[in-house]
């Protein structure tokens, strides 16, 4: 066995910078108090004129359930952006080697495995008070799958692959679908949400996402051939309906970030299986590899 004798530093950085996030989204989400009642906590809105007040306003809250959940959500976010910075990174300066892919995937099970898990517990405080065993289960079940995803992804790939497309939902996008809802639960229990059907709306989320984590645990586990979205968009030329949608899904997170982000993110689980399902029933295109 050689010995490793040099490391890339500045993907290393990157790739532990996504570490960082997933693990400070874990202690965030266990500040949140296990549920005594079916009740739902409500949240004061976060008053800020611009980005750098609404962290501040965010982060010195240790009490608040509703808005350590947003902040584990958009922790795991900003892991995302280090999970797909470091791999450019590497290779624009030459420094891809089997280390920084190994240390990747590590950090990629905590962040992308054990948070979003760890976080689904916690902001479906109703049903963790009515099913508790079941929603630890379903979390458990969540990270098992992301982690057999990401060994598997370091057991197939090879260096001469595109990387243009995953087979199987990726953990980072997995994760996303989770996080987004931690999201959607601020807008929804903010005490100035005067949407009149906020409180059967969020019920209905909160009796249906550790079902919907099921589904996108096997999404990850599945053969369905998901595109790989930054490579896509990052090489090659695309087309004005792709500008348009890029877009569109950016002015919208902007305006309406907390109804926008997971609805992108579910969106993207969605569109393999959908994709699959229209190419083998309804095209009848033939496919070589089993779902699962």
């Amino acid at each position: 066995m050689s010995k490793l004798r040099t490391v890339a530093i500045l993907p290393t950085l990157f790739t532990l910078g996504n570490l960082f996030c997933g693990f400070f989204a874990i202690v965030v989400a266990a500040r949140i108090e296990a549920p005594t009642s079916a009740e739902t906590p409500t949240a004061a809105a976060i008053q800020a004129n611009n980005p750098l007040d609404f962290v501040r306003e965010l982060v010195k809250v240790k009490t608040d359930d509703v808005k350590n959940c947003m902040l584990s959500g958009w922790l795991i976010f900003l892991a995302m952006v280090f999970d797909a910075l470091d791999g450019h990174v590497a290779r624009l300066t030459k420094m891809s080697s089997d280390f920084g892919a190994q240390l990747d995937s590590l950090c990629d099970a905590v962040t992308f495995g054990v948070a979003p898990a760890f976080l689904l517990v916690k902001m479906c405080p109703d049903f963790t008070f009515r099913h508790s065993n079941w929603v630890w289960l379903i979390a458990a079940s969540f990270a098992a799958c992301a982690v057999i995803r990401l060994a598997r992804f370091n057991a197939e790939t090879h260096e001469d692959d595109d990387h243009m497309n995953f087979s199987g939902l990726p953990s980072p996008a997995a994760a996303a679908s989770l996080a987004g809802f931690a999201i959607l639960f601020y807008t929804l229990r903010r005490d100035d949400n005067n949407f009149p059907y906020v409180k059967h709306l969020d019920d209905a989320l909160q009796a249906m996402l550790p079902w919907f984590a099921i589904l996108v645990a096997l999404a990850m586990v599945s053969r369905i051939p998901y595109p790989h979205v930054v490579n896509q968009m990052l090489h090659g030329q695309r087309s004005f309906g792709h500008l348009l949608g890029l877009i569109f899904a950016i002015v919208a997170v902007i305006v309406v970030r907390g109804y926008a982000v997971p609805i992108i993110c579910v969106s993207f689980v969605l569109f393999g299986p959908i994709r699959y399902v229209w190419r083998e029933a309804v095209q009848r295109r033939p496919h070589k590899e089993p779902m699962f």
